[in-house]
């Protein structure tokens, strides 16, 4: 996945992380603005995961699109 991409069609990707991670607000989603670090780091602090989860789930939620 191109992050570049991402960033700049971020309101269509926000829609998709949203329904990955439900506990997502959409000023996680404002704030993480398309810029990957911002959103694993959103999504470590509503979930109470680690680094390393996020990790594993945002390699995944990449591989499906």
């Amino acid at each position: 996945m191109n992050w570049d991409q991402v960033a700049g069609n971020w309101k269509q990707f926000a829609g998709k992380a949203r329904e990955q991670w439900g506990k997502l607000t959409d000023d996680d989603l404002t704030v993480a603005g398309g810029k990957r670090d911002q959103l694993l780091g959103r999504i470590q602090e509503r979930y109470g995961i680690t680094k390393e989860k996020a990790e594993e789930q945002m390699k995944e939620w990449e591989r499906r699109h």
